[in-house]
């Protein structure tokens, strides 16, 4: 054997052993001593650091009374920490940097321009858990939709894009509650008189015009032309910033009617879907002629006008004649059995569902079907009523003797326009009071009522120019033989709130990537049209860049790159960092401290 050699790396606290090694007490030089102690011994002693006495016999740079670090002078006393200066032995450290001044500094992993935790960097300009904040000074955002935490414009996160409730994009889905982030989203029931998810209220009923519609979206409250500023009603009244028809937030109206930051709201009519679906109930019975019919139905054909009172009593037309009503000459038997029509009750199967109006034109709307069977299958017909007592099929397999109850809201202007075609009765009332009546069991029929000012005072409707007013329509179709429904609306419009983003503003809205007000392009900053431009954090060097290894790369670990695209603490910096045994400033071999910063002994 010619020769070996040993290599051994050590760290910077050395290696233990006898004289010359620093390795015990036996050496003259007391106490273990510091880096830079008199022997050279590179031995942190813990007895002097947090003494309050700089001692730069043992290394000492700064001592703040205390071995813990993050407060401004290291744990070891070996470093003042980047963003602090230490003064006065013994007292704390005080802070250099300013959170909260748009400048990422020190070490800050964010800084929005604000102080306010919650909204994805902290009051100490700490990034928050499930955020991204990719420019200084601009609004953070969700990292991620589907990391289970609710973040940005997130509605719900429920860390599974897989399971129903939560969108892809993290927007609450209608019928679904998502409590707990990152937890399986359960269904709502509307219906159950608790308002749960998305829905806008739940009165735990069927009825029309009480406020709360069955599909447990809400309704405008208005009396005498004014309405009750109810939020989420899609009608606009004092008192509120904004309604577009819905509580979700982040959409420019907030779910408590207030502007959004980054949007305006202005009052529109003109907004015009290309399908209009309106909430409408039918209710199903069956015929006269079948067990557990009910009397008015597929009964007495007789078309009759007047049978109803000129206002609605109860939210519900009524029938004039309170006594025994039924006659060879008439087609309903009496008021109890009327009210039987338009209610929730043992004769009725109720069958919530909408009318898809399609736009015809400028403020027109309409739904027009000839062959109107809206509960074929449905009511009596589903297949979860007992055979004994399901309804059959009549007329080529359809579904008879169902009524149907919808409402609209209007701003009225004197030139509204409605027309209606429907077999058997049909009853219009505007402002509660009767416009249109089409009773009695008949073939289609047609009627039409323009709402001007001589019609108002003709059939004393009692509206006033500009104010709010309800149209709702009654329908029965109580004869098998055939169906036909049509109803168009012009000029029905309620003004609700339209809001839009404005691109330069300087606040990041939901439908924005960033926007910093000036949106020039250029490095961290936001481009013309609101999107992310070349910035620290999108994992390219810029010229502005020491180093870039992307939002979540950019961690500030040893060896790596600080959140603002600095060079982390490294080997090759000329600072002994912990792990490190030299450091000359280079990653050069052969100088006397390797590239590594690990001295080899031989």
């Amino acid at each position: 054997m010619k020769h070996w050699l040993a290599w051994i790396m050590i760290a910077a606290v050395g290696c233990g052993g006898g004289p010359g090694n620093g390795g015990g007490d036996d050496d003259g030089a007391g106490p273990d001593a510091r880096p830079g102690a008199p022997d050279g011994s590179n031995v942190t002693d813990p007895v002097h650091c947090g003494d309050g006495v700089v001692d730069p016999s043992f290394g000492e740079v700064c001592d703040d009374g205390n071995a813990i670090g993050g407060d401004g002078c290291a744990a070891d006393c070996s470093a003042i920490e980047p963003g602090f200066a230490c003064g006065t032995p013994g007292e704390p450290c005080t802070v250099t940097h300013t959170c909260g001044n748009g400048i990422v500094e020190d070490f800050e992993t964010c800084d929005d321009h604000n102080t306010v935790s919650g909204d994805g960097c902290h009051a100490d300009c700490t990034l928050e858990p499930g955020w991204k904040c990719e420019i200084a000074g601009i609004r953070c955002s969700a990292a991620a939709c589907g990391d289970g935490i609710v973040a940005g414009f997130e509605e719900c996160d429920d860390g599974n894009a897989a399971t129903p409730g939560c969108s892809a994009t993290c927007t609450l889905e209608p019928g679904w509650q998502c409590l707990v982030p990152g937890a399986p989203c359960t269904p709502t029931v509307c219906g159950d008189g608790v308002r749960e998810g998305t829905e806008e209220c739940d009165d735990g009923n069927n009825d029309l015009g009480d406020g709360c519609t069955p599909m447990c979206t809400r309704e405008p409250q208005c009396t005498n032309g004014e309405c009750l500023a109810v939020c989420g009603d899609g009608a606009l009244q004092a008192g509120e910033e904004c309604d577009d028809g819905n509580l979700h937030d982040f959409d420019g109206c907030s779910s408590s009617c207030t502007a959004e930051l980054g949007f305006t709201c202005t009052a529109s009519s003109t907004v015009e879907p290309a399908t209009l679906d309106v909430v409408v109930v039918y209710r199903d019975f069956k015929g006269n002629d079948l067990a557990g019919g009910h009397v008015d139905f597929q009964n007495i054909n007789n078309a009759q006008t007047g049978m109803v009172t000129a206002s609605l009593v109860g939210n519900k037309p009524q029938l004039i004649d309170a006594l025994d009503y039924g006659s060879a000459h008439t087609s309903i038997k009496n008021r109890a059995s009327f009210a039987q029509w338009y209610s929730d009750g043992p004769l009725a199967k109720t069958v919530v569902s909408t009318l898809p109006m399609t736009r015809k034109a400028a403020g027109t709307y309409e739904y027009d079907n000839q062959a109107f069977f809206p509960v074929d299958g449905l009511g009596w017909q589903d297949p979860s009523v007992p055979v004994a007592e399901r309804e059959p099929s009549r007329n080529n397999g359809h579904n008879f003797s169902f009524t149907s109850e919808l409402r609209y809201w209007f701003q009225w202007n004197g030139t509204e326009n409605l027309k209606f075609r429907g077999d058997d009765d049909v009853w219009v009332f505007v402002n509660g009071r009767l416009a249109v009546d089409l009773g009695g069991v008949h073939g289609a029929q047609n009627a039409e009522i323009t709402l001007t000012a001589q019609v108002n005072t003709t059939k004393n409707l009692g509206m006033t120019l500009g104010g709010i007013y309800e149209v709702a329509v009654f329908q029965a179709e109580r004869h098998t033989t055939q169906s036909s429904y049509r109803l168009t609306l012009r000029g029905f419009n309620t003004s609700k709130s339209v809001c839009t983003d404005t691109c330069g503003d300087g606040i990041t809205s939901s439908q924005e990537q960033c926007d910093d007000g000036i949106n020039m392009g250029g490095y961290n900053s936001c481009t013309a049209t609101c999107e992310l431009g070349p910035r620290c954090g999108d994992g390219i060097v810029q010229p502005e860049e020491e180093c870039d290894l992307g939002t979540s790369g950019n961690t500030g670990a040893y060896g790596g790159c600080k959140p603002n695209c600095k060079l982390a603490a490294r080997c090759g910096d000329g600072i002994i960092q912990p792990g490190e045994s030299c450091d000359d400033g280079n990653t050069v071999d052969g100088d006397g401290c390797p590239a590594n910063c690990m001295t080899i002994i031989m």
